[in-house]
């Protein structure tokens, strides 16, 4: 409650306050465009201090001083209990991606464009320029008159969400633009990062205060913006590089994309100095080289850079497909690898009972994250690329792939140095480890009473695309086990209120919704129940091609192998796995105990359509369509007499690409597979469309 003199020096301020705040807020926000902008601080940071300080204490004082665009108000608001959507007047849409990681990508973008263009061999260089591809967030910026009005995240490219109050906190993105005249609207298009250093001081300080370290730079800024509490987000040493525009008004459109990065500079906002005008392709292979050579010496994550065509009519006449545009493209770099020492080999235990060995490495920054363990696949490849303890090693890391060791530096092998030695006992639960004549891979035999396989074949079960059982994690199945109050997937039925909430970090309402998820888990579909139970080899396909053949459950758990065989894709491994699988007594008797539970499923003849639009014909689904799910897109093509498949072949007759679209998109386009996007999947379904066109 204010006090009377409180309320008396809110409603009168002095002259010379408001000029002496005036001027603080000036000064500190020229210094930091001077420090996050220009990269040039004129100033000591106890100088900074000292003027954010003098600021505080006149807002304290005077609180009709503290406006909203205040230097002081950075510090974040009230937490939010969600994010509103922000439609983008100018869709933010993805770019694709080169799928040659050598200098020679270059030469093959410019070859499209020039076609595209319809320019002759003989015809003069193209204007590109090239930029940096940052490993960040994407973030919408919205000046209204100068102000920063909304920010928003990408989303799916044509809605994102609010995240206003979050880029407050960030002092690299100012809240006024400096320009006397400013533009009606203007909408910056860019980065949210976290540099290098920034990222190692956090973590640092994570570890001191006994928490969790993050993962690497790009999914900790996102996930800083993300957070509904702005208060969490101004902990975090956030940057931001600014590489477009999207709706400007009351603003003259330049020539060039050069010029429209020029004036976003000028109006405060950082844009990196790393860019170059390139003449033709030749030019932009020397940029993606020197750039390669000088990535890891960055202060910043990249991985790759950027090309677009400069001149903005030219952009308009080349277009998009897609929704990706023509005038652009990604050119990433190789995976990147590093050497490190082999500290250790252990094993890991998977859901199935694999046993992997995995190096224990010496920390080793690659490819973004910091690398501690990789994978070494199985005890054959351990031989083959004679991996020893002691050994200094190769690791590779690219995008979100598994760290694996690539090389053996023979030359640097110590005397020291130790052959690996599978072990015969599982680590988990001691069960015997087997190893069959024509499998690479070796096995814990000890199944459901095996903690690791219990573990992961809980997690298995209540993923997403199983029986999809929201809430329940690797922490709390941890537990779960742990104090032997859940055995197996029957025994999550058999939970109850006061069992939850007796565990860590587990509330009244927490252990509700987790309640409420396993009751409404019991209605399923019978391809979803196939696919939770675990079974070897058995994917979400087969579980379909499973549910789709036999109709029913009992008819399935009673086939033999020779009736599995019958089914689509089904060969004699798998069809001996499953047929294993229900031989096991004590996986028919969990089986009995979730039927006993209420779990259940529409059963019938749920055979594939014997005709349709797209019959026999097989898709790949990758990245996010504007109005449909995966699992929609999905049925519609089932539905249709059509198969989904997990992976690109020459067998695919199309690929649905959406937004984001990665590693199987650059596949379909190096096999010359059809792409197509989610219009295009709609006129195939309503038999609108050709099947018959070239890729």
């Amino acid at each position: 409650m204010l006090t009377m003199a409180t309320k008396m020096r809110a409603a009168v301020v002095p002259a010379a306050a408001q000029k002496r705040a005036a001027a603080l807020r000036e000064a500190i926000e020229t210094h930091d465009h001077n420090y996050y902008v220009l990269d040039a601080p004129t100033v000591s940071d106890a100088e900074y201090d000292a003027l954010y300080r003098e600021l505080q204490a006149l807002e304290n004082e005077y609180p009709a001083l503290a406006t909203p665009d205040s230097p002081t108000q950075r510090v974040g608001g009230a937490p939010l209990p969600e994010f509103a959507t922000v439609r983008h007047a100018v869709p933010m849409l993805s770019i694709r991606t080169e799928t040659d990681t050598t200098a020679a990508g270059a030469l093959q973008f410019d070859a499209r464009v020039r076609r595209d263009l319809g320019l002759a061999p003989n015809a003069p260089p193209l204007e590109y320029v090239a930029e940096l591809k940052f490993d960040g967030l994407a973030i919408s910026l919205r000046y209204e008159a100068g102000r920063l009005a909304v920010a928003a995240t990408r989303g799916d490219g044509e809605v994102g969400e609010d995240v206003t109050h979050n880029i407050y906190t960030i002092r690299a993105i100012p809240r006024r633009l400096r320009t006397d005249k400013p533009p009606v609207v203007f909408e910056v298009r860019g980065e949210v990062y976290m540099s290098r250093k920034d990222f190692e001081r956090l973590n640092a300080r994570q570890l001191a205060a006994g928490q969790k370290s993050f993962i690497n730079p790009r999914n900790t800024a996102a996930g800083a913006v993300r957070q509904l509490d702005p208060a969490m987000t101004a902990q975090r040493p956030l940057l931001f590089f600014a590489y477009g525009a999207g709706e400007t008004r009351g603003w003259p459109l330049p020539k060039t994309h050069a010029e429209v990065l020029d004036t976003i500079e000028k109006f405060g906002l950082p844009v990196n100095r790393d860019r170059r005008v390139a003449q033709g392709a030749e030019a932009l292979m020397a940029f993606y080289e020197d750039i390669q050579k000088r990535r890891s010496a960055l202060p910043f994550e990249i991985d790759g850079v950027v090309y677009k065509v400069n001149s903005l009519a030219l952009q308009r006449e080349l277009g998009f497909v897609s929704r990706e545009p023509r005038f652009a493209v990604v050119h990433k770099f190789p995976a990147e690898e590093m050497p490190t020492e082999l500290v250790a080999i252990g094993v890991q235990v998977g859901r199935t009972g694999a046993i992997t060995p995995v190096a224990k490495l010496k920390p080793v920054f690659v490819g973004g994250v910091t690398v501690t363990n990789a994978t070494l696949h199985n005890e054959d490849e351990v031989r083959r690329k004679d991996v020893r303890i002691g050994d200094t090693v190769i690791v590779r890391r690219a995008g979100d792939v598994i760290p694996e060791v690539v090389r053996v530096l023979a030359d640097k092998r110590p005397p020291r140095a130790k052959a690996f030695v599978m072990p015969t006992k599982c680590p988990e639960c001691g069960s015997a480890i087997e190893r069959l004549p024509d499998e690479a891979i070796a096995r814990c035999t000890g199944g459901l009473v095996c903690p690791a396989q219990r573990k992961q074949s809980l997690l298995h079960f209540a993923g997403r695309r199983a029986l999809d059982i929201e809430g329940l994690g690797d922490k709390l199945v941890d537990q779960l086990v742990d104090d032997g109050i859940v055995h197996t997937p029957a025994d999550l039925y058999k939970l109850d209120h006061a069992q939850l909430v007796g565990l860590e970090r587990m509330a009244e309402k927490s252990a509700s919704n987790v309640l409420a998820a396993i009751e409404k888990s019991k209605q399923t579909t019978l391809a979803r129940f196939i696919f939770a139970l675990g079974i070897r080899h058995v994917g979400e396909t087969t579980a379909k091609d499973l549910a789709a053949h036999f109709g029913s459950f009992d008819a399935l758990m009673g086939a033999d192998e020779t009736a599995l065989l019958d089914v689509h894709d089904v060969g004699p491994v798998l069809a001996k796995a499953i047929a294993d699988f229900f031989a096991e007594a004590h996986n028919r008797e969990v089986i009995k105990q979730l039927r006993a539970a209420g779990v259940h499923f529409a059963e019938g003849s749920p055979r594939r359509a014997a005709s349709g639009a797209v019959l026999g014909m097989t898709f790949v689904l990758t990245g996010s369509l504007p109005s449909l799910t995966r699992e929609e897109a999905t049925a519609l093509i089932e539905g249709n007499g059509g198969k989904v498949a997990s992976s690109v072949s020459k067998k695919t007759d199309f690929v649905v690409a959406g937004d984001e679209a990665g590693s199987k998109l650059e596949r379909a386009q190096a096999l010359g597979v059809k792409i197509i996007d989610e219009a295009g999947l709609n006129a195939l379904l309503s038999g609108s469309a050709s099947t018959r066109e070239s890729p």
